[in-house]
């Protein structure tokens, strides 16, 4: 039998690149944001649609990911450890995060010489942030991961409820044995038959950054920026100190590059900059970093957790921004107060998905039990928080990109041949 002689794949046109059409929509979505605006409000459902396209899909994504991984292993005890290894991570990172964002608070003080009165601070325009503030306890939350039902974890879409049940499904199948490989291979052929699906929904992308940029740039507007640009750049170098310095260091450490990781990334960054939501992403960059090597059961137990753990933009934000309120009005926190903030900011942080506004509910829970911030001070920022929040949806979905290959790394689980060469290539798994 003569064998079949391989095909070679002409490369796509740059105009069907992903990454090139999420791009350009972003920015025709900011011109008609800018120049019509009502026309960019109205374009809102787009965005809205195409998120919930996505989330539609994600808690079975999670759930196939991790039981087939887990099941798939032949040693069940190393769950617990790379469960164990990927909390350790996440802390310090989450804790690095929230220090950087100290620092460079008290050395640029973006908030100096503004001089605005507590007292006539109105908190009308954030009491319904700070309202599901108070809604989120740290008890509550720990609670809240087990499921009333199994049906209703798919049903919320709670990312940490399905992983609970995912991991406990996953541990259950693996005890079996060969009874369970019929079960085995039919939520096989269903995680082929939903990453397909996510591929399709994809193909959707640019539409829906189109949407939600030109809602975002006609509802707040360019011009918003102006009066707390300090703020806002303060807050994307800190973020980029970040990337580049911290999780640069990390990356090089554990023997890659931090811009070929995000070069490999850059379609899914693009679409997470559009929606401002690294929600969007998650199926995505769990099919990415399969596909570069990284081990299914790690992938599924690094991913979800770390959209919940391990949000290190929205760490950054939280210091950053109580340092602007405080320095804005005028009020001097000493060395004890700063590190009190980075102590509940760190617990308040544990919980908040990748979505639009999480970041600012859990500032108004940490100001709600920091007494020496007012509360009333979110409202300076409320106008600027949209633009904020790319960014920190930016920093969360490559923290937890990084954090998947180092545990990958750190287990001795990833394929380094097809590491080197998938991130050496930088192409898209759908091109």
């Amino acid at each position: 039998m003569i064998p079949a002689t391989p095909v070679s794949r002409r490369p796509r046109p740059f105009y069907r690149q992903i990454y090139v059409q999420v791009l350009a929509a972003i920015v025709a979505g900011g011109l008609i944001g800018h120049f019509a605006p009502e026309t960019g409000v109205a374009l809102k459902p787009l965005g809205d649609g195409f998120i919930k396209l996505v989330k539609m899909v994600i808690a079975p994504v999670i759930f196939l990911t991790i039981v087939t991984g887990i099941a798939g292993m032949r040693d069940v005890a190393s769950v617990g450890r790379v469960a164990g290894k990927a909390l350790v991570y996440f802390f310090i990172m989450s804790t690095l995060a929230l220090v950087v964002g100290l620092v460079v608070g008290n050395v640029v003080q973006p908030g100096a010489g503004l001089n605005i009165d507590p007292a006539s601070l109105q908190i009308g325009a954030v009491s319904e942030y700070v309202a599901k503030a108070h809604d989120a306890t740290l008890i509550g939350f720990l609670t809240g991961i087990i499921p009333d039902t199994i049906v209703g974890a798919f049903a919320d879409g709670n990312l940490l409820q399905v992983l609970f049940f995912a991991i406990s499904f996953g541990i259950a199948l693996a005890t079996i044995g060969a009874p369970a490989r019929p079960l085995l291979d039919v939520l096989g052929s269903a995680s082929a038959g939903m990453f397909k699906l996510v591929d399709i929904f994809m193909r959707a992308a640019p539409i829906g950054a189109f949407g939600a940029f030109a809602f975002t740039i006609g509802r707040y507007g360019i011009g918003t920026l102006a009066n707390l640009a300090a703020l806002v750049a303060t807050f994307y170098l800190t973020a980029l100190i970040f990337v580049l310095g911290i999780l640069g260091l990390v990356a090089r450490a554990a023997g890659f590059s931090i811009f070929r990781l995000i070069g490999y990334l850059k379609a899914e960054l693009l679409l997470v900059l559009g929606t401002s939501s690294s929600e969007s992403a998650l199926p995505s960059l769990i099919e990415k970093m399969e596909a570069a090597g990284c081990p299914r059961p790690i992938v599924g137990l690094v991913v979800p957790t770390g959209y919940s753990f391990n949000l290190d933009g929205t760490n950054i934000y939280m210091t950053l921004a109580a340092l602007f309120i405080a320095q804005a009005t005028d009020i001097h926190l000493s060395l004890g107060e700063q590190l009190l903030l980075l102590g509940v900011a760190m617990l308040s942080s544990k919980g908040a998905a990748g979505v639009t506004g999480a970041g600012f509910i859990t500032l108004a829970a940490t100001l709600s039990i920091v007494p020496s911030v007012p509360v009333a001070g979110m409202a300076l920022i409320l106008g600027v928080d949209r633009f904020m929040s790319e960014c920190r949806s930016l920093t969360n979905f490559i923290g937890n990109a990084v954090a998947t290959v180092v545990v990958s790394r750190w287990e001795g689980g990833i394929d380094e041949k097809r590491f080197a060469a998938t991130l050496g290539r930088q192409r898209s798994v759908r091109s």
